[in-house]
């Protein structure tokens, strides 16, 4: 199905659907600074195999949906200090808008998988709207704890470089980007990643946007509390090689939600290669089972 356009209180959100429109629905949650084409085509459509109906959408600040260009974006001091006075939302606001979207589309509720910030988003959803969440997977994800999941430090770098001022330098500088924080277990697709960037940049590219949902996270704090009231079944999947959500934010999740079990992909870092689709939609399906809807096997 063709991208199309939802609103959503103020915003705009652009969302795209994969597979049986009356198949249980299944909300895919992307992280920072990252479009809906992060979740790729092939992931997609694995998991509508498995008998969803599968609904990726830009977060607001991203791609498609609406970017808040009236506010002025965080300066890196206020980052580095988590100055409230840089964020104009939350991870709050954030879950509320995928909320908004299911409104949208009619749907009541949904099985939600959240990768990275989109993983904080998910956790949000299950907490805050316990009746609409079906099952939770969180993946390469935190709790918001200030010394559980936090990058490594040769990482951070990536977070003080200047943005890239044309398409082929934003194309560059994904592709180096994900030479450090990609899957060092598994091989590394530079012609994916490209076409990966020159979509992404195609669609929308704004660093400034990209700013503002990080001071989101930034101030959202730890929402440990809040992960213990969710309700849902719930697997966390992480990578047992992830240098940007270092693999102790997986330990603190799982041991934060009730009942959740923890799925280690060896050698994955923080990215979605393809050889770790199958172990991945598995879990997913597995989990979403656990809630009552259909798990097909693989073809």
């Amino acid at each position: 199905m063709a991208e199309a356009m939802a609103r959503v209180g103020d915003l705009e959100l652009c969302y795209e659907q994969f597979g049986d429109p009356g198949a249980p629905p299944m909300l895919l949650v992307m992280g920072l600074g990252t479009q809906l084409v992060g979740w790729p085509d092939g992931f997609c459509a694995a998991l509508a195999d498995r008998g969803f109906r599968v609904i990726r959408y830009d977060n607001r600040d991203i791609g498609r949906s609406t970017h808040l260009r009236d506010v002025k974006p965080p300066t890196t001091w206020q980052l580095l200090r988590r100055d409230r006075r840089a964020a104009a939302y939350d991870l709050g606001d954030m879950a509320q808008d995928g909320m908004g979207l299911l409104d949208a589309l009619g749907i009541a509720d949904a099985h939600v998988a959240g990768a990275s910030m989109g993983g904080m988003i998910a956790q949000l959803m299950a907490a805050r709207h316990p009746g609409r969440v079906r099952s939770l997977a969180s993946i390469m994800s935190n709790t918001g704890h200030r010394w559980r999941g936090m990058p490594g430090l040769r990482i951070y770098p990536l977070f003080l470089r200047r943005p890239a001022r044309d398409r082929d330098g934003a194309i560059d500088s994904a592709i180096e980007a994900f030479r450090r924080i990609g899957s060092p277990g598994f091989p590394f697709d530079e012609g994916e990643v490209r076409s990966l960037a020159e979509r992404s940049w195609d669609r929308g590219h704004d660093p400034a946007g990209s700013a503002r949902q990080l001071a989101a996270i930034l101030v959202s704090g730890d929402r440990g509390a809040e992960l213990r009231r969710i309700i849902a079944p719930t697997v966390v999947i992480h990578g047992t090689k992830d240098l940007m959500v270092t693999p102790s934010g997986a330990r603190a999740t799982a041991r934060a939600i009730p009942g959740s079990e923890l799925v280690w992909i060896e050698g994955m870092g923080h990215d979605l290669p393809r050889e770790a689709w199958p172990r991945i939609v598995d879990a997913i399906a597995a989990n979403a089972a656990r809630a009552g809807a259909p798990a097909r096997q693989a073809a």
